[in-house]
């Protein structure tokens, strides 16, 4: 993050704090924090070089909240997400149900005289307002580690992913599970920044109106998801997001050139349902759906086979799926062994523990393409780069980087992947982080279990080679929450 971003993120977190004592929560902050910045940056695209046609009515824009004070501020708030919550289309979406819960009209009018209108925040190099939002669920984790923050895939992994998917103009990408869009607007900088001038006038129309799609069950995250495609261009309507639908519900309707997605952590799949006492519970969900190969309460599995159905043909994939979707047992192994061979499952991606907000997390990134029907398995090779072992990373000291990840890249090979060669090697190389297995080398394994390794790990063997005392207590507890989820998953299983 830039120095100019840090100094943002730290005025915007010493306003959290003020709000906080008003009894906001963070999260809550964050929020009031998006409304007004997309009014903001809706004002600036108005004006040179962008010239875009006003969306927001001039009753209700920027320049009206500049110019009120005291309680005329507060109530002028008020009506604007009130108003603009039941405009149609794309704007309506953005405020559906907002509230204005900043009450303080001195507090209000700091927040928007001092933090958000001295920035030219549309015209920044750097997308400072991710930076805000990433750097505000990352205080919010630290203060409440069940935030949030615990989805928000590090963009620095999402660039990496985005680089190795060889995107063009055409495609149709989409994200079942899109969160705050991180992924989406990866995909659509991409293309846009690429192929630029290149773009002809139904490129450029397909670029703002049907390259992006996705699904967010949580309404407020999908909020920000829209407000955040708004102003990076996609003007699409109705919305690309489908707000408060479950994407694992049904089969999709549609199909897709590309689908990347970091699915939410944890494994089962329920919904919430109102008892006849009037209270909220939750029931296991079990999708019975004649697209999946197998019925499995595994959320993470679902997506895998939501995913493959969502794909066209030749279409190409890649989802952030957790360790035990790799080894699990029964419905895991069906699953496996029919992507197997049903698509050409090409690369693995062994996460390092220590880059997600959530404790205890240990993730993979899966890439496969969709392929016609035949009988021999599609999959001849998977590639599997380990960037887990002997690899430590933490959100504060050591954050990942994109740098971290250019080796993966560059043994990825996007474009020319049948180039690809081994960095490992048993006596050139033992510890090259890049090699490969034959399909029947991956199909004669116990459960074709895909959570493959093979380097050796120094800590275990060389004391001398022990992380620092911090980064070896947070692995600690990692692998304990990770204990007490698989736990815990046991103890349900025998409820049942």
């Amino acid at each position: 993050m830039s120095l100019a971003s840090q100094n943002v993120v730290n005025k915007a977190w010493n306003f959290a704090h003020v709000l906080r004592d008003d009894g906001l929560s963070y999260m809550a902050y964050t929020e009031q924090i998006t409304f007004l910045l997309f009014l903001k940056m809706a004002h600036e695209q108005t004006k040179r070089p962008y010239n875009r046609k006003p969306m927001v009515p001039a009753k209700y824009n920027w320049e009206q909240l500049l110019k009120k004070e005291g309680d005329e501020l507060e109530e002028q708030y008020r009506h604007t997400l009130e108003h603009l919550g039941s405009e149609k289309g794309m704007l309506g979406d953005i405020f559906k149900k907002a509230r204005a819960d900043i009450h303080n009209p001195a507090t209000l009018k700091r927040l928007i005289v001092d933090l958000i209108e001295p920035v030219a925040w549309s015209s920044m190099e750097a997308d400072v307002k991710g930076d805000v939002y990433e750097g505000m669920l990352a205080r919010s984790a630290e203060e409440s580690p069940k935030g949030a923050g615990q989805y928000f895939t590090p963009r620095q992994l999402i660039k990496a992913i985005v680089d190795c998917m060889e995107l063009v103009p055409e495609d149709t990408v989409c994200d079942p599970a899109s969160g705050t869009g991180g992924f989406l607007l990866a995909a659509h900088d991409y293309v846009a920044k690429k192929y630029g001038k290149d773009l002809d006038k139904d490129q450029k129309k397909h670029l703002r109106k049907a390259f992006v799609s996705g699904w967010e069950l949580v309404p407020n995250t999908a909020r920000l998801c829209i407000m955040n495609l708004y102003l990076h261009g996609v003007d699409a309507d109705p919305p690309p997001i489908r707000s408060g639908v479950d994407a694992l519900a049904s089969a999709p309707s549609d199909r897709y050139s590309v689908v990347i997605t970091n699915p939410p952590f944890g494994k089962k799949s329920s919904i919430s349902i109102v008892n006849e006492a009037g209270d909220l519970e939750k029931e296991d969900n079990v999708y019975e759906r004649q697209d999946f190969w197998t019925a499995t309460k595994n959320k993470q599995l679902n997506f895998v086979q939501h995913v493959k159905s969502s794909l066209k043909i030749h279409g190409r994939c890649a989802i952030v799926v957790p360790d035990n979707v790799l080894f699990e047992g029964g419905a895991g192994e069906t699953i496996r062994r029919n992507l197997l061979r049903q698509c050409d499952v090409h690369t693995l991606l062994r996460l390092p523990t220590g880059i997600f907000y959530a404790q205890g997390v240990k993730a993979n990134v899966l890439f496969f393409d969709a392929k016609p029907a035949q009988e021999k398995a599609w999959t001849r090779k998977l590639w599997v780069y380990d960037l887990r072992t002997n690899m430590h990373f933490t959100l504060k000291t050591n954050p990942l980087k994109r740098s971290d990840l250019d080796e993966f890249v560059k043994c990825y090979r996007p474009g020319k992947r049948h180039l690809r060669k081994p960095t490992w090697d048993a006596e050139k190389n033992p510890e090259g982080r890049w090699r490969s297995y034959d399909y029947d080398e991956l199909i004669k394994r116990d459960k074709v279990n895909l959570d493959i390794f093979w380097l050796r790990d120094k800590t275990i063997e060389d004391s001398d080679d022990l992380p620092e005392p911090d980064i070896l207590a947070q692995e600690i507890a990692d692998d304990l929450q990770m204990a007490l989820e698989q736990f815990q998953a046991i103890a349900d299983r025998v409820r049942e």
